[in-house]
């Protein structure tokens, strides 16, 4: 049995070990992410695996819809309940040896509780104009272009 310290630990190496997969086998993925803005205030996470914050986020499942799976992400990494949820942009990122396709939407009437996750180490809600350092470079783009009235389609991460 592992311990729950261990766990972010574990976490991390198959985190690696899937990142050393991707550089071999350059897999065609799609994810999806959520912008969730309220009150000039964007909601983040920090996962036990990664460094820094993210919006929250991740694969979609065989047989899922885009929309069902980024409710499913909101829901498992921050305990969100969206009331609105329209599509923001689509990017492309080409790290880490894959061909990675993120759909974001956006969501600026929502709810979100902590929840116990072995994957979320942290859920605030920040303030656009203080986010916190180890923020991604790709959520820095997303929270800017969301403050400027801009949209993306089919643009780099």
């Amino acid at each position: 049995m592992l311990l729950p310290i261990q766990v972010p630990k574990l976490a991390r190496f198959l985190h690696s070990v899937q990142r050393l997969h991707w550089r071999f086998a350059r897999p065609t993925t799609v994810g999806v992410r959520l912008l969730a803005v309220k009150e000039g205030a964007v909601l983040l996470v920090k996962h036990t695996y990664l460094d820094g914050w993210y919006l929250p986020g991740g694969g979609v499942q065989a047989g899922e819809t885009l929309r069902d799976a980024v409710k499913r992400e909101a829901a498992e990494e921050a305990g969100a309940g969206l009331q609105d949820l329209r599509l923001f942009g689509v990017y492309s990122s080409f790290f880490e040896g894959k061909s990675d396709h993120i759909v974001v939407f956006l969501s600026e009437e929502f709810s979100w509780r902590r929840v116990g996750s072995q994957e979320i180490e942290s859920v605030q809600c920040f303030a656009f104009n203080e986010l916190p350092e180890g923020t991604s470079l790709g959520t820095h783009r997303r929270i800017a272009e969301y403050t400027a009235g801009e949209r993306a389609v089919a643009t780099s991460w």
